[in-house]
């Protein structure tokens, strides 16, 4: 039989390691290293939230056989819950130095919001590798889509009120997936949000969006010249104007960032998507709102607009002047 003694001073020595475990498998943003010395290896990834079936990826190993290298995946999202309803995050991208960045501070702040599908779009022919291996190291559900933006909508002839903004064709695209995947008639609950990756977002607002029935208004900061953006509301609550100083006479004068829209009005309207013939600069909201809704629709969230949760932030556009032509550092190297 052990002694009393000796069984305590066991106890003492394996609670704390028990505890830092315990700790350290419920955090939900812990980097897991993947080691790996062959050339390839095979992941299972299941969504759970059903928009996509079991599939298998194979991922090569651009190093030579027997090399060790060593990748980091961000694991464990945000637990998912049937009660929630789903947000539908469509973010439009296209390659340029910073894109990676961008896309990493948008992926660091979705894994702290549950229920969250995430729906990225890339201007661009072809998907690159450079987005499909951060989508896949994030662990966030999500669908990764292309289309390439028509070359007569961005001539650099045409006057700057002519051309179509920068994500239009993509924010169509992640439109038409959402209604060819789910159905017009399913009983889908969720919310569709157009986040673009040169944002800054509390996780405040997603939670104020979840519960949108129709459209969900809220401020933008740093956008029209002005500190803050924002729908003007009326002693009952609703909204009767805009704050802002760029023609505030259109429909909808608000920024992409401040609204959201209930899946089930996408759902149920397939002829709304952002138009991109005849929409003078700074229409292209209105231009899809006014298919779904009227200014006597809206629901202002965010503290009755009196609160700013995102940001226009956009990343100032890095100097590479000393790489020269053919590039002083390796090109190989990901940024």
């Amino acid at each position: 039989m052990p002694r009393r003694r000796d069984v305590l001073a066991l106890v003492l020595i394996v609670l704390p390691w028990t505890l830092l475990i315990t700790v350290w498998h419920q955090s939900p943003v812990t980097p897991q290293p993947v080691t790996r010395k062959d050339n390839r290896r095979v992941v299972s990834k299941t969504h759970s939230n059903g928009l996509q079936p079991k599939e298998s990826c194979v991922l090569y190993n651009s190093v030579s056989p027997g090399v060790v290298r060593t990748e980091y995946a961000y694991g464990r999202p945000q637990p998912w819950s049937d009660l929630l309803p789903i947000i539908h995050i469509i973010t439009p991208t296209y390659t340029r130095p910073v894109q990676k960045a961008e896309l990493t501070r948008l992926a660091n702040t979705l894994l702290h919001v549950p229920n969250l599908h995430w729906i990225v779009v890339e201007d661009a022919p072809r998907r690159t590798a450079l987005v499909s291996r951060l989508l896949r190291s994030t662990g966030l559900n999500h669908t990764h889509l292309n289309v390439e933006t028509p070359r007569a909508y961005r001539l650099h002839r045409e006057p700057r009120a002519a051309r179509v903004p920068r994500g239009t064709t993509q924010r169509n695209l992640g439109l038409r997936w959402l209604r060819e995947a789910l159905g017009h008639g399913a009983d889908h609950r969720g919310v569709v949000y157009f986040a673009d990756d040169d944002n800054t977002y509390s996780l405040e607002l997603f939670e104020e969006m979840r519960s949108t029935q129709k459209v969900s208004v809220w401020p933008v900061a740093f956008v029209g010249g002005l500190r803050y953006e924002s729908p003007k509301i009326n002693t009952m609550g609703k909204v009767y104007g805009w704050r802002t100083v760029f023609d505030p006479h259109r429909p909808f004068a608000i920024d992409m960032a401040g609204f959201a829209i209930n899946l089930q009005l996408i759902l149920s309207k397939p002829q709304a998507y952002f138009k991109l013939k005849g929409v003078k600069g700074g229409y292209q909201e209105s231009s899809l709102l006014r298919e779904l809704v009227t200014l006597g629709d809206l629901e202002p969230k965010a503290d009755n607009c009196t609160k700013v949760l995102v940001w226009h932030t956009r990343t100032e556009r890095p100097v590479l002047v000393n790489e020269g032509k053919r590039g002083f550092t390796d090109f190989s190297v990901e940024i």
